[in-house]
């Protein structure tokens, strides 16, 4: 004979299947995510070898189609995919803050993943100097999101865990995930949610190894500074990786909030034109560069660090620019990568002052200065660059460059670009709402 359940055993048989349906929520949520990371990270590849192809056959096309793609790519985020310009990093961080579920709705969701993966591969199709990880954030955050939607009470903590599910998957650096989680998505460490995040980040690696397999970002490197006088490049890198850093967040936070001139209104008003002028930019700068700036910049840099060659003089001055360019545009499109890339072309630089010290540790200093400097998250730049090239000999120097980089970074530019343009999503996905009820 079935006894009837107590009061207190329903009560208690609710909250344990509301746990295990959470739970279920981060893990299904990392395995989704992963699929999502290693699919745009063979698309991507694709993508950068057809714009090669191109190349090939004529090197000056780019006159002509990177700034039409740019145009038609700006074009579709805007008519068909609004808040997926970007690298979709200060959109997570947004929908985040935001506690409307159709405000949360506009900056992650499916449709906007699906817009953001298509115009992110469109965007290295057609040679634009932007990442796939940044994508991967806002694309692992809409996965989490639209999973959630049966819990709503919980999806800060459900877009934080894709977000930080994304960065894992996307490097293939699962410690550099949960922290990135942590000091970049919620600046704070919520208790509540962290073993959840960690399985989302476990789940999301785990599938990331079964489809792509086991490997360094960058490959393995033992190198590491040898000598004292080596140890000057710490200082060198940080304070110009922090410099270059600062100045590059703080013009695409000033283009990104407009200006009240002639000009700024003028770019405001044909937003499809100023997309086709940057896209003109990024290809004199490729064709300058000899065609090395052009994509996410991994090849060039891996093929350094690799060989143990510097990589071309103007090589991360022009990465820069096309990255910059690439950034103010609206077109989706990220700024790990190309950022990573123009920190090793400045550490590559500084190597010609330090004849006798590694060129790849050094390079390894450029990466994670730069990327502290545009970023200014100290401990996600120290510890993803480490992870990258499975490098332990140079934890220590790499945290005293990347504190170095955010502390001169903050002199030029006050807020980390992801937050700073995370307050502008936050306020025009609140502003209509707000007008509603006036």
């Amino acid at each position: 004979m079935l006894w009837p359940l107590s009061t207190r055993h329903k009560r208690l048989f609710r909250l344990t299947s509301a746990r295990w349906q959470r739970r279920a929520i981060f893990l299904l949520g990392g395995i989704g995510v992963g699929a999502a990371a290693v699919a745009l990270a063979q698309l991507a590849d694709l993508a950068q070898h057809a714009f090669a192809l191109l190349l090939a056959k004529s090197r000056y096309a780019v006159l002509a189609v990177t700034p039409l793609g740019f145009m038609l790519s700006a074009y579709m985020t805007i008519r068909l995919f609004p808040n997926a310009q970007g690298s979709g990093i200060p959109q997570a961080i947004a929908a985040r803050h935001l506690t409307d579920q159709a405000a949360r709705e506009s900056l992650v969701s499916i449709r906007i993943a699906i817009g953001k993966m298509i115009l992110t591969l469109f965007g290295l199709l057609c040679g634009g100097s932007v990442g796939r990880e940044g994508p991967t954030v806002q694309v692992g955050a809409s996965i989490m999101f639209a999973l959630g939607r049966v819990s709503p009470r919980r999806q800060p903590g459900l877009i934080l865990a894709g977000a930080a599910a994304g960065v894992a998957a996307a490097f293939n650096t699962p410690l550099a995930g949960i922290v990135f989680g942590i000091e970049e998505m919620s600046r704070a460490f919520e208790t509540r949610t962290s073993s959840l995040i960690i399985a989302a980040v476990i789940a999301a690696g785990l599938t990331s190894l079964a489809l792509a397999g086991n490997y360094a970002y960058f490959g393995s490197s033992a190198m590491s500074l040898a000598r004292g006088a080596d140890w000057l490049a710490v200082p060198a890198c940080g304070v110009v990786g922090g410099l270059a850093g600062g100045l590059f967040s703080r013009v695409v936070i000033a283009m990104a909030r407009g200006f009240k001139n002639p000009l700024g209104r003028a770019i405001k008003g044909h937003p499809l034109w100023f997309a086709f002028a940057c896209g003109f930019a990024v290809a004199i700068c490729g064709l300058v560069s000899g065609d090395t700036v052009y994509g996410t910049g991994y090849v060039q840099v891996k093929e350094a660090l690799d060989h143990g060659t510097p990589l071309p003089q103007n090589f991360g001055v022009l990465k820069l620019l096309a990255t910059s360019f690439a950034a103010i545009s609206g077109i989706p499109g990220g700024i790990f990568s190309p950022s990573l890339a123009v920190g090793a072309g400045i550490g590559s630089n500084i190597a010609a002052f330090f004849h006798d010290a590694p060129l790849g540790a050094i390079m390894l200093l450029g990466m994670v200065s730069y990327f502290a400097g545009v970023v200014q998250a100290p401990i996600t730049a120290f510890v993803i660059v480490t992870e990258m090239t499975d490098n332990r000999g140079m934890v220590v120097p790499l945290m005293a460059a990347a504190l170095i980089a955010h502390f001169v970074s903050r002199m030029i530019c006050e807020e980390g670009i992801y937050h700073a343009l995370a307050k502008g999503f936050v306020e025009r996905a609140t502003r209509p709402r707000e007008g509603e009820g006036r």
